[in-house]
C-alpha cells in the first residue's frame, strides 16, 4: 500500500474511534465533512438541544451522511440531564429510584427515556452510573449513585441497563472500576481509591458485574488511579484495568468508552492528546471529547495524534484497527436496532 493511501486510512481508523461534541442545533458543516471522513460518532449536549424533534432533525442530518453513525448522550435523567436540561429532568435520578428501591419501577423509568432517545435518534446513552457512593465526602457522584449498598447499586444498575436497551438505547455503566470512594473532583485533578482488591471486589465492583450479567453494550472508564492495580496510572490510561480487570476477569467484550478525555485528571500530566493516545493503547475503543472542548481543531489534534503513534511505535495498529472494529460493531447493532424499530 502507498504511503499516502496508508496515511489516509490511517486517519479514519484514527477518526473512528473519536466520540467529539460540537456547538449548536444544527449540525456544523466541520462535522459533517469530518463523518465523511471516517469520524464514526458523535456526542450531543445540552447545548445541542431544544427539543425532542429538533434533536431528531439533528440526528437524520448528521446520519444524511453514515446512517451507521454513533449519537451518543449523557443522560443520567435527576440531576444530569440534557435531554430536559431547560426545565429539569421529569424522571427520578439514581439516587431516588435507590431509595425507593423497586427494580421493576427503575426497569420502566429507563424504558421510558430509552423511547424518549430513540425517538430523538440518540443511540448511546453515557448511563448508568454504577458507583456506589461509599464516601460521603464524595465531591463528583452523589445522588448520581443508586446509594452506598452495592446489592442495591448493582440491583438497580442491572435494571435500568435492561430497561434501557429494551427500548433500543445503549446503556454505559461508569465509571469503571468505580469512582465511588474517592474525595477528589476528576475534572480538576486525580482522584486516587486506595482500596485493596479484596475490598473494591466487595464494593465497587459488583455493580459492573451486573451490569455485564445484564448485557450492557458499553463501559466507560473513570480517570481515577486505583494503586491495587495499577499504582502509575489512571484506570483510563492503565492496560492493567481495562484489559485485564473488565475485559479478562469481568468477560465483557462490547464498547469501552473513556470518560471524556479533556478532564484535568489525565490531561494535567499527558496533554489532550498524549492521553488519548495512552487510552486507546491501554483498550479504550471510543474517545469521548467535546463537553468542553468542541472544535474542529480539537478533533484534528487528536487525529493527528493517534496516527503519529501508530507510525512512530507508540500505539500498534493492530489496537487502534481492534477499537475501530468495536466502534463499528457496536454500530452495525444499533443500527440494526433503528431499521427494527422503524419497520
Amino acid at each position: 500500500m502507498s504511503s499516502s493511501k496508508h496515511s489516509s486510512e490511517l486517519r479514519r481508523l484514527a477518526l473512528s474511534v473519536l466520540q467529539p461534541g460540537f456547538v449548536g442545533t444544527e449540525a456544523p458543516d466541520w462535522i459533517l465533512r469530518d463523518i465523511g471522513d471516517g469520524l464514526a460518532s458523535v456526542v450531543l449536549f445540552s447545548r445541542n438541544i431544544v427539543s425532542t424533534e429538533q434533536v431528531a432533525r439533528l440526528t437524520a442530518q448528521l446520519r444524511a451522511e453514515n446512517p451507521d453513525l454513533i449519537v451518543a448522550i449523557d443522560e443520567e435523567a435527576g440531576d444530569v440531564t440534557r435531554i430536559e436540561s431547560a426545565t429539569g429532568s421529569s424522571r427520578p435520578g439514581n439516587f431516588a429510584l435507590g431509595t425507593v428501591d423497586d427494580a421493576e419501577l427503575t426497569e420502566a423509568v429507563a424504558a421510558d427515556l430509552g423511547r424518549q432517545l430513540r425517538t430523538a435518534g440518540v443511540s448511546l446513552d453515557y448511563a448508568p452510573s454504577a458507583d456506589v457512593n461509599s464516601n460521603p465526602d464524595n465531591p463528583i457522584i452523589g445522588v448520581r449513585s443508586f446509594g452506598s449498598d452495592p446489592d442495591v447499586v448493582s440491583r438497580h444498575t442491572a435494571a435500568w441497563v435492561r430497561g434501557l436497551q429494551s427500548s433500543g438505547v445503549a446503556a454505559c455503566a461508569k465509571h469503571f472500576p468505580g469512582h465511588g470512594d474517592v474525595a477528589v473532583d476528576s475534572h480538576h485533578d486525580l482522584p486516587s481509591y486506595p482500596a485493596g482488591r479484596d475490598e473494591i471486589a466487595a464494593q465497587a465492583l459488583p455493580p459492573f458485574r451486573a451490569a455485564v450479567a445484564a448485557g450492557v453494550r458499553a463501559v466507560m472508564s473513570g480517570h481515577l488511579l486505583v494503586p491495587a492495580y495499577d499504582p502509575g496510572l489512571p484506570a483510563t490510561l492503565s492496560r492493567a484495568i481495562l484489559h485485564g480487570l473488565l475485559r479478562e476477569e469481568l468477560g465483557f467484550d462490547g464498547l469501552v468508552v473513556s470518560d471524556a478525555i479533556e478532564m484535568g485528571a489525565v490531561t494535567r500530566r499527558h496533554g489532550i492528546d498524549g492521553a488519548t493516545v495512552k487510552a486507546v493503547a491501554a483498550g479504550v475503543d471510543a474517545v469521548c471529547v467535546g463537553g468542553e472542548s468542541a472544535e474542529e481543531a480539537t478533533v484534528a489534534l487528536l487525529a493527528k495524534a493517534l496516527t503519529a503513534a501508530v507510525t512512530g511505535g507508540e500505539l500498534p495498529e493492530e489496537r487502534l484497527a481492534e477499537a475501530a472494529g468495536r466502534v463499528r460493531e457496536f454500530a452495525r447493532w444499533s443500527a440494526g436496532l433503528r431499521a427494527a424499530g422503524s419497520a
